[in-house]
């Protein structure tokens, strides 16, 4: 649920770190009525300690001290306007004032409440604690009180000054809890959009692999019976051989548009990935390739004039469905890579393995001539697709041309 913060409500420090363009270096309405407010306060103990007590000169005052008290009183209370900006200066000029001025007595308070607010007890302390010792002479020899009992007069004094400067930690204390929440926010928002975008990389990834396994198959059959279809033709108007029957080019039609319409299909089924709602909140499955289709492949392979000899273990419909599905890939990209680069070769198929070990996917055909294992034809996106996709499953994916034959062969763990 989205919080709405009234910005100019916060002090300026709170409420630079919430917008830091839209207050930089200016007050708050907030920080303009506290201000006010001070000097207010200020001021009017100043008017009322001159007027009743230094002009009276009720204290018996030097008359020195009293244009001292006021000028000086009215020096610390106009500093309050620079707290922020100035706060260890207000503070020590806070503790010279506190050596004469009755005049300054609510300023000093409320620069040394500042001091300890901006800039912590580090300062705070012994400034504060100077401003309590030079204070002391004053009070006792203008003071008839304090003379004659210093001690409740020296305690009064040093609790009242620990109360400020108590008062300006707290304060600071509740302001930097409220800034570490913030940036701990702002640290965890930045993760999260991180691993959003990752999630989402991630995602795009993995749909490009599917497009391209759905895509490069079929197309890759379409080829072959087209290219069959425009082979034939060629050499019947060459007249090397008869021309094509009205029921032969009938069958390769149907051939492609059967390819045609099952690569529309699968790839709509891979276009129902990016619309179906995240979990399956919409209560149905997209649909997958298992190795219950493996014969089927094989089969459409066959019919495309791949020689392919299967060998496929009992059991892997046990095996979990997304690893079902990777042995499908496999299986699937290997028909592709020799339709492409190996026409004609034969090819051998064998899934073996079992639910409770590791399963082996090896795809064999020959070799074009002269091709080393470092120039082995079609590592291109597919099998890098391949490598991500058994990686996934901690398992591993290897290509190489040995007496002859071009393999592909991955070892998957079967363990979830």
């Amino acid at each position: 649920m989205a919080v709405t913060v009234d910005r100019w409500m916060l002090p300026g420090e709170l409420a630079r770190a919430d917008e830091p363009g839209e207050w930089s270096g200016t007050r708050t309405p907030r920080d303009w009525a506290v201000d006010v407010t001070m000097f207010a306060v200020a001021a009017l103990v100043w008017f009322l300690e001159f007027r009743y007590f230094v002009l009276p000169n009720v204290l018996g005052l030097p008359s020195w001290t009293q244009v001292a008290d006021a000028v000086l009183g009215g020096i610390v209370c106009l500093a309050l306007w620079w707290r922020r900006r100035f706060p260890v200066t207000g503070g020590v000029l806070a503790a010279t004032a506190g050596a004469l001025a009755n005049t300054a007595a609510a300023a000093m308070i409320l620069l040394l409440f500042s001091l300890a607010l901006h800039r912590g007890w580090k300062p705070a302390v012994p400034i504060t604690s100077v401003a309590v010792l030079i204070s002391v002479p004053y009070i006792h020899a203008y003071f008839p009180g304090a003379s004659a009992q210093p001690l409740p007069w020296l305690i009064s004094l040093v609790l009242g000054a620990a109360l400020v400067v108590t008062a300006g930690i707290g304060v600071r204390a509740r302001r930097q809890v409220v800034l570490a929440l913030r940036m701990r926010a702002d640290a965890e928002r930045r993760a999260h959009g991180r691993a959003l975008e990752e999630s989402r990389l991630a995602e795009r990834q993995r749909i490009a692999r599917e497009m391209h396994d759905v895509l490069a198959h079929r197309i890759s059959l379409l080829a072959v019976h087209a290219g069959a279809l425009e082979y034939r033709t060629a050499q019947a108007e060459r007249g090397a051989a008869p021309e094509p029957t009205a029921a032969e080019v009938r069958d390769v039609v149907a051939v492609v548009r059967s390819n045609a319409n099952q690569a529309l299909d699968e790839l709509r089924e891979v276009l129902d990935l990016l619309r179906q709602p995240p979990d399956g909140e919409d209560g149905r499955e997209a649909p997958q390739p298992t190795v219950a289709r493996l014969p089927a492949l094989v089969d459409e392979a066959r019919l495309s004039g791949q020689q392919v000899r299967a060998d496929f273990a009992e059991g892997l419909e046990e095996l979990r469905p997304q690893l079902q599905r990777t042995i499908y890939r496999i299986v699937q990209e290997g028909l592709t890579n020799a339709r492409k680069h190996a026409p004609g070769a034969a090819v051998d198929v064998v899934v073996s393995g079992s639910a409770s070990g590791e399963v082996l996917v090896q795809v064999a055909n020959a070799a074009p001539i002269g091709v080393t294992t470092s120039e082995i034809p079609g590592a291109g996106a597919g099998l890098i697709g391949l490598a991500e996709r058994i990686a996934l499953h901690g398992g591993e994916l290897s290509r190489e041309i040995s007496d002859g034959k071009f393999r592909v062969r991955a070892r998957i763990p079967c363990a979830s």
